[in-house]
């Protein structure tokens, strides 16, 4: 056998991140959480070493090797095993298309060379990372049509000029000479998101006036992509989301949360049991009672009033940033268009970088299925608008295909529950990669699994916000936070007991399905249905039809998804961290954009990696807030003092009486 022959190729979806892994690799392999010298009689320098970061993964854990034909795996006594297709083994035997569990990664085994037991033969599968598709930047919302180019950059037009842009520096001199508008400010916030809001909040509360700062972004609103977000993934303003009541972007001292100002209000509506309920909630949780999580209805209108408070329609300013780049008199000149031949430049001290995430991300094979077919109605994201989906099946029936098995995906389950109370002719089958027998686990805590669901109240434990867990990342090297997130993360589902009453309702009755498989291509048949072409571990290939095919693996917020992000970093030669975001220091500063005294800050999913987990929830956004308010006091920034003692309870009275910072 010749040695081409003997390659295997390893397949896994990373555990935080869900990108995909498809190295191809000559047995002898190694697996383990460092690179150690391994016992026995094997040749050290013909073995190739799959390192993998987990504290689930022994030092040494496991081997793989070729015994004549044969393609062995052999567990070298670690700690949690090896599991074969879901069985823990000592030593096993290895077939095409089998699975191993090596801690939290579920790795796929094909060996290129020998038939898959089918009775067809298979496509090769889809190797590409997850495609995405970007915002439309007319209005803001998923644009479907949108490709990735290869070099994704906002300087391709002839705005802003090429030939003022160039350089490592701008002089502000040819700024002004472009006869193009141009302004000053101290404090500028790119995005107008929930995160520059909460940033500027901050900024008010600590002396800085209104008129010095300003807020570059798309919609007026600072909450309004997180709220479409939210109504296409099936949450309507009457639901509760999935951030719960630790931090109010609204208020920047916590108290009354959200669940207090709820208790308040239906007591004094006469409603003292569901008063109570939800103190109880808060008091109890997650040990007596489920974790209390606020109506979307209620966290908007509070936003709302203290936009009006602070002077947000003051701050606030239409425009898409085009670019941003280094001044030669230690500043930052941004440029932005206003509208269609509209531009303008924006001179600033401080820039805060809060762009959320700038496109959805969508399994390869179903946009290849799109771009085919030109169907964008069977196939769907759960983050798209997509309400036409449940309109049909309450009127028709149907069946239902759900790809990805985190919290939207949950959300998706009970959204189709309550369409069934309207039409029981609906049935659903949930499509996943591979079984989930066990959770992840760091040190003694592990997460709890069922039927094939990992339970956590949110998408990191609690002690990443603001507990034993957020000190060790914010100490942590670069490679020990790429170890402990890959421990903590993962994708996991809010532990409901309503969402598990949904799932053991439907496995009991059998209107919902679980299924396992690697999906090869999905087509169209004559009936204009869909069909998944799937691997099914230990009986080849199988065909799935379904009416609709929704896709809930979430968002991308990697830098080159984002032309003013992708830009900003190949122009500067920006560090990423190894999850391809923005390289921040514990103070949330970039610091190879620093210019002078001139500071550029950045927060939410775009710097998940860095010293912060829980990034894109509302106290991540406000702890970067903090952080890099505290560099610009600390810095001495113009007008900015820090929220102490005396001075923070009188801002808190005006947070009470509703007056201005």
């Amino acid at each position: 056998m010749n040695p081409a022959s003997r390659q295997i190729q390893l397949s896994w979806d990373d555990p935080v991140t869900g990108e995909k892994n498809t190295p191809t690799l000559n047995p002898p392999i190694a697996f383990g959480r460092e690179f150690a010298r391994m016992p026995g009689e094997i040749d050290q320098t013909r073995v190739a070493r799959m390192l993998l970061n987990s504290n689930e993964v022994s030092r040494y854990h496991a081997l793989i090797l070729w015994e004549g034909n044969q393609l062995v795996v052999i567990d070298q006594n670690s700690v949690n095993g090896v599991l074969v297709n879901g069985q823990r083994q000592l030593r096993s035997v290895i077939n095409n298309g089998d699975t191993l569990q090596i801690g939290p990664y579920v790795i796929t085994v094909t060996l290129p060379n020998l038939p898959v037991s089918s009775p067809a033969g298979t496509r090769a599968p889809i190797t590409s990372s997850n495609s995405t598709i970007q915002f439309n930047p007319n209005t803001n919302l998923p644009d479907p049509n949108w490709q990735r180019p290869q070099a994704v950059t906002p300087l391709g037009s002839n705005f802003p000029p090429p030939q003022l842009f160039k350089g490592e520096q701008v002089f502000t001199q040819a700024v002004h000479a472009t006869g193009l508008p141009v302004e000053e400010y101290d404090f500028v916030g790119v995005g107008a998101g929930l995160g520059n809001f909460v940033w500027v909040d901050l900024l008010r509360m600590c002396g800085v006036k209104a008129e010095r700062i300003l807020a570059l972004g798309l919609e007026k609103e600072p909450y309004a992509r997180y709220q479409r977000l939210c109504l296409n993934s099936q949450i309507p303003p009457h639901e509760r989301l999935r951030s719960n009541s630790d931090s109010c972007p609204d208020n920047i001292w916590g108290w009354p949360s959200y669940a207090l100002r709820e208790a308040w209000h239906d007591f004094s509506q006469g409603k003292l049991p569901s008063a109570l309920k939800y103190l109880w909630q808060v008091f109890g949780e997650p040990t007596f009672a489920e974790t209390y999580t606020p109506r979307a209805g209620n966290v908007f209108a509070s936003i709302d009033r203290e936009a009006k408070r602070i002077g947000w329609s003051q701050i606030y300013r239409y425009g898409r940033v085009r670019g941003i780049r280094k001044t030669d008199d230690g500043r930052y000149c941004i440029a932005y268009s206003r509208g269609p031949g509209n531009h303008a430049f924006v001179l600033a001290k401080y820039i805060h970088l809060a762009t959320g995430y700038p496109a959805i991300q969508f399994l390869p094979d179903l946009q290849e299925y799109r771009q085919k077919y030109q169907d964008f109605r069977s196939v769907v994201n759960a983050y798209e608008d997509h309400d036409h989906v449940y309109t049909h099946l309450e009127r028709n029936g149907g069946k239902v295909l759900i790809r990805g098995r985190g919290i939207v995906a949950s959300r998706i389950v009970q959204r189709l529950y309550e369409a069934r109370k309207k039409n029981t002719n609906i049935t659903i089958l949930h499509l996943m990669r591979s079984p989930k027998p066990v959770g992840n686990k760091f040190i003694h805590a592990q997460r709890p699994v069922k039927n094939h669901y990992e339970f956590q109240p949110f998408n990191w434990p609690k002690a990443c916000w603001g507990g034993d867990l957020r000190v060790m990342l914010e100490k942590a090297s670069p490679d020990e936070r790429q170890r402990l997130l890959r421990d903590w993360g993962g994708t996991t589902t809010a532990d409901r007991q309503d969402w598990q009453r949904i799932t053991e309702t439907g496995l009991r009755e059998g209107w919902y399905k679980i299924e396992f498989g690697e999906v090869k291509k999905v087509e169209r048949d004559s009936n204009h249905r869909t069909i998944t072409h799937i691997q099914e571990k230990g009986f080849g290939e199988m065909k799935i039809d379904a009416d609709f095919i929704i896709d809930a693996t979430g968002l991308d917020a990697k830098v080159d998804a984002s032309p003013l992000l992708d830009d900003l970093v190949r122009h500067y030669q920006l560090p990423l961290n190894f999850l391809g975001r923005l390289s921040v220091a514990n103070d949330f500063e970039i610091t190879e954009m620093r210019n002078g005294r001139g500071q550029m800050f950045a927060a939410g999913a775009i710097t998940l990696g860095g010293p912060y987990a829980a990034v894109d929830s509302f106290l991540g956004l406000q702890y970067a807030a903090l952080q890099s308010v505290d560099a610009l006091a600390a810095a001495r920034a113009p007008g900015v003092r820090r929220l102490q003692g005396l001075r923070s309870l009188v801002h808190w009275l005006k947070w009470v009486l509703n007056q201005r910072p």
